[in-house]
């Protein structure tokens, strides 16, 4: 279920509305890691984990996995051949996924928007109806 839109940000709205990209080094989530999960801000579905958030140096909060199936889609756009990640249900652009993330962890890199994020902390799962999501961090 979506979100009533008005609430977003214009940076919100264009970033997960209609792909736009925050500037790199500048989004609340990039240098950030606390323990918690982050939700589509959307949609307030689950998304990652900050288990799987890691420092890239990308400017963007990157992470090894998602908690959740995103949706996948090519993305030929400002010349490049790139793989665009939506969530599942809301179909919020999020960002997208390159194969040059840390490689004992699979190797993959989800480079998202903090634009496209609210972070749920630990200590507030169960209070924010993500209960279930208190498992990852066991």
């Amino acid at each position: 279920m979506k979100k009533d839109l008005d609430k977003l940000t214009p940076e919100q709205f264009e970033v997960t509305q209609h792909a736009a990209t925050e500037r790199p080094f500048t989004g609340k989530y990039d240098n950030f890691f606390e323990r918690g999960i982050y939700v589509d801000i959307v949609s307030g579905e689950p998304l990652f984990s900050s288990q799987d958030k890691y420092d890239s140096g990308c400017g963007w909060p990157a992470f090894t996995k998602p908690i959740t199936k995103l949706t996948m889609h090519r993305d030929q756009s400002l010349g490049m051949e790139r793989t665009e990640v939506r969530s599942p249900d809301a179909d919020s652009h999020l960002g997208h996924v390159f194969t040059d993330g840390p490689v004992d962890q699979g190797g993959l890199r989800y480079c998202i928007n903090s634009a496209a994020l609210d972070f749920i902390p630990y200590d507030q799962l169960e209070a924010r109806g993500y209960g279930e999501y208190r498992q990852l961090f066991d």
